[in-house]
Order: structure tokens, then sequence, then C-alpha cells
């Protein structure tokens, strides 16, 4: 029977299972390299696991973290953002995509950087293409104008993420095409999907539609060593 439980600390059990090769450890703590996401960590968030957190950062470096609850900070350390997100699953998908994307590889990773930055779906960096598998959609002149991919990966669990379309081209059903390509791969593999997104999103109707389904809320908290 499938349990959902590491789901409450995602980024965690995804550093300790499919991508523990992908760590950078200390104690406690884990966290993505910079320039693959700027994600992180810690078992529990006990005092002693924010100093082994501090020890894997850069002066003024930015990480974010997903609690089950609202992280109780330790002190030394500064609050730079805090917000609900709501986590979806998906156990079925009720539309299937009939078209096959392209699949997005390392000669791509300039345009998936422009087409992120004037959609800003959540953060893509350069290395960001080595936490999973990233498909596109191209317009007739050959321009990258929708994408989506997988982020976090745990033992049975893949997290659909980086979903957006140019906006001048919204609104022709890219992202469920993307996403619903995304979800069969996932399922079909054994895996169940999951993903995560701001209450006032729209994109939520799209997900319910395509058969997620709200899981429970986490806690997004961005933090930095204090000054």
């Amino acid at each position: 029977m499938t349990t959902f439980d590491v789901l409450d600390n995602p980024i965690w059990e995804s550093l300790t299972s499919t991508h523990a090769n992908m760590a950078r450890s200390n104690g406690s703590a884990r966290r993505y390299a910079n320039q693959v996401s700027p994600l992180a960590a810690l078992s529990k968030p006990t005092p002693t696991a924010f100093s082994d957190l501090a020890a894997l950062m850069k002066v003024e470096e930015q990480l974010g973290l997903f609690t089950a609850e609202p992280a109780q900070v330790a002190d030394g350390w500064e609050t730079i953002r805090s917000r609900p997100i709501e986590q979806m699953i998906c156990t079925e998908l009720t539309w299937e995509s009939r078209s096959f994307p392209l699949e997005l590889g390392c000669n791509d990773v300039p345009e998936m950087l422009a087409l992120t930055a004037a959609t800003e779906p959540g953060p893509f960096l350069a290395e960001t293409i080595q936490m999973g598998r990233y498909f596109g959609i191209r317009s007739d002149d050959g321009r990258l104008i929708a994408m989506a991919g997988e982020r976090l990966k745990l033992d049975g669990f893949t997290e659909i993420s980086a979903v957006c379309t140019a906006p001048e081209f919204r609104g022709r059903g890219f992202a469920r095409t993307l996403v619903a390509y995304l979800v069969a791969q996932t399922l079909n593999e054994g895996k169940t999907p999951f993903l995560h997104v701001k209450a006032e999103n729209g994109a939520k109707i799209l997900y319910q539609k395509l058969g997620f389904r709200i899981r429970r809320t986490i806690q997004l908290t961005v933090i930095s060593p204090a000054r």
C-alpha cells in the first residue's frame, strides 16, 4: 500500500533517495548544488540541523525549504519569505495527451532559461535540467514556447515542475499536453506524480481536470543566514 507520508518532507526524501548522488550533505542537512536548485532540507528543524545547513551555504545565499508545518527558524537566520503552497498528487490521469512533446537537452538550456525568466514558474537554473526529464513545444518558427519537467525524485514519486508557456501562446492547451504527457510517463513507471502550486494560481484548475487532487498544504520558507 502506497504511503504518502514521505511527501511531508519531500526535498529531504529526494536528496536521501533517488537524488542522493546530487546531494551536498552535512549532518542533518542536505541541499542541491547552487546551480542545480536553491532547495534544501533538514531531517528535522533543530538548531543543530540549521547549523549543519549553514556550513553548506555561501554568505548571503538564500535557500528554500518545504516543511509540513511552518518552519521554526533557528537563531542566526533570516526568513526572506514564508507562505503556504498546495501539494497535489495524481493517481489516475483523466485526460490523455495525443501528442509527443520534444525532449529537451543541454543544448536547449539557454532557451529554457529565457522562457522561465519570462514566465517565472519557479526557480530554474543553468543545471536544473540534471534533476530529470524536460519536454517542450516549439512554435512554427522554431522558438521554445512551452515546457515542463521533473524536479524532486523520491522512491515511488516524481515531482512535476517548471510548467510554463510564453504569454503570447497561452490558451492553446500546451500546458495540458505537457503535464498530461509527464503524468502518463510517471504512472507508467509505477510512480506517483505530484506537484506544488500556489492556492491562487489558476493552473490549479488545469491540474484538477487532469486528475490531481490536493493532498495537503506545505510550507515554503526561504531562508538566509542573518548578516
